[in-house]
């Protein structure tokens, strides 16, 4: 569904991406992993059109997409949960989910997908018609995965889902991907929580300093004493 070959990202002389090599397969949940500023943000950016790449191509589904526009790559199905959330605070949780539909013009399947959200997090139907700026860190990380999953994407970018959040809503984080993944969600995760992200992922890469240095089965990657010292922390 998605190859980055051989991506390299520049923020001015720095360069960010040096020679990415990546794929996610359709139904697959992929992670990137790595210490902060590795640069699995900027990998993320760089997919989404928000920065473009001075090598190398993107390619979603058959087709090179560095360049596009990232609201034209919305209408191709791929949709971010952006770090830091970025939910419209002065706008109730019901109307943030609207905002995600901004594409679509099935009002009846708008109406379901809101409910299969606030299905996935009943702490959001809750708090329908409250500002979103006045809900909790965890409940602005639900509403903004929700809102993303409202435009349908058939890739799903989930940028440090779980970062700051208590363990408790961790775990209901996680359970979501968990659900989305079953439904048949594509899904590109970076995530800071090595352990939680290694266990619900089917395959991983470890990214450090704009390079990929180590790719495999999640499992497996779990093991690798490199791994578990280096971001395990054991």
């Amino acid at each position: 569904m998605l190859t980055l070959d051989n991506v390299s990202v520049s923020y001015g002389a720095i360069e960010a991406l040096t020679g990415i090599n990546l794929h996610v397969e359709k139904g697959e949940v992929v992670t990137l992993i790595g210490a902060n500023g590795a640069g699995k943000t900027t990998t993320l950016r760089t997919i989404t059109g928000l920065l473009d790449p001075i090598a190398g191509r993107v390619v979603y589904e058959g087709n090179e997409i560095q360049g596009v526009p990232t609201h034209k790559l919305v209408s191709r199905g791929i949709a971010m949960s952006p770090e830091g959330r970025g939910v419209f605070a002065n706008l109730s949780v019901r109307e943030n989910l609207e905002m995600g539909a901004y594409i679509r013009k099935d009002k009846k399947a708008i109406a379901s997908d809101m409910e299969r959200g606030f299905e996935l997090f009943p702490r959001l139907k809750e708090r329908e018609a409250q500002k979103a700026g006045t809900l909790s860190g965890g409940e602005q990380q639900m509403l903004a995965m929700a809102r993303a999953l409202m435009s349908k994407p058939r890739l799903l970018l989930l940028d440090e889902p779980s970062l700051g959040l208590a363990p408790l809503v961790v775990h209901t984080i996680f359970e979501a991907i968990e659900r989305i993944r079953q439904e048949g969600a594509t899904i590109l995760l970076v995530e800071q929580n090595a352990n939680a992200a290694l266990h619900h992922s089917d395959r991983a890469y470890v990214l450090e300093t704009g390079r990929i240095v180590m790719e495999g089965d999640s499992k497996q990657l779990a093991q690798d004493p490199r791994v578990k010292e280096a971001y395990l922390g054991e």
